[in-house]
């Protein structure tokens, strides 16, 4: 017998959101492909990965379709959505075409590297590279961020699309702030887990015994119940 769970009341069975989402994010690539690329970037299987400590990364034929086809893949980071503004986001995905880009018409550097020649096409098409996420910071190496130059192509490019109305309809819902210590509401504390050892002692002497938590033990000097230790 099939039992179907009622679905919540603020569900909607209409809205479709993987359709929602990277029907926009293919958009908002060939847009870019065409404004800042000339449509030379074949396309990418655009992904959503959470990767601890980046906004982004590209990996170079990383997928293939039934008849042998590659596609490379371009991620992007939903967790790092909300803080952004959404040309903050678009500009992470040209970011990663700019390696895209590289890994067709150009020579990528070792590994992560972000050498001189990716650079030289990011400051090309209106972002600037630096290592500290801020103007002045280094070009190249292995960790490089970008800032958005005022005015450059990518700038242009990004208010031309979102003029259309362009949005990213679905963002990841945060996280709430753990409290810090002595501050907020208490937190309740974890359940020991059933089988765990915990030292207990008598109240009226010295007598220790470890046994499971939730054992009841008596000391029989004293006929006392002994009680858990931390």
């Amino acid at each position: 017998m099939n039992i179907h769970t009622p679905l919540p009341a603020t569900t909607d069975i209409q809205i479709k959101p993987t359709r929602e989402t990277y029907d926009r994010l293919q958009q908002a690539y060939e847009h870019f492909n065409k404004a800042l690329f000339d449509g030379t970037l074949p396309n990418a299987l655009i992904t959503l990965q959470r990767r601890k400590g980046t906004f982004g990364y590209f990996a170079g034929a990383k997928f293939q379709r039934d008849d042998g086809k590659p596609a490379d893949e371009i991620a992007l980071n939903p967790a790092r959505f909300h803080d952004r503004s959404i040309k903050e986001i678009l500009s992470t995905l040209v970011h990663e075409m700019v390696h895209l880009w590289q890994h067709h018409h150009g020579e990528p550097g070792r590994g992560r590297y972000h050498n001189r020649e990716w650079a030289e096409k990011m400051k090309a098409i209106g972002l600037q590279p630096t290592d500290s996420g801020s103007e002045g910071g280094s070009e190249t190496g292995e960790r490089v961020s970008h800032v958005i130059i005022e005015k450059g192509l990518f700038d242009a490019a990004a208010d031309k699309l979102l003029a259309k109305d362009f949005t990213l309809v679905w963002k990841e819902i945060p996280e709430a702030p753990v409290a810090s210590e002595g501050e907020g509401e208490a937190q309740p504390a974890a359940p020991q887990k059933s089988g765990q050892r915990v030292r207990y002692c008598c109240p009226e002497c010295d007598l220790k015994a470890w046994a499971k938590h939730d054992a009841r033990l008596v000391c029989g000097d004293h006929m006392q119940p002994m009680v858990p230790k931390d």
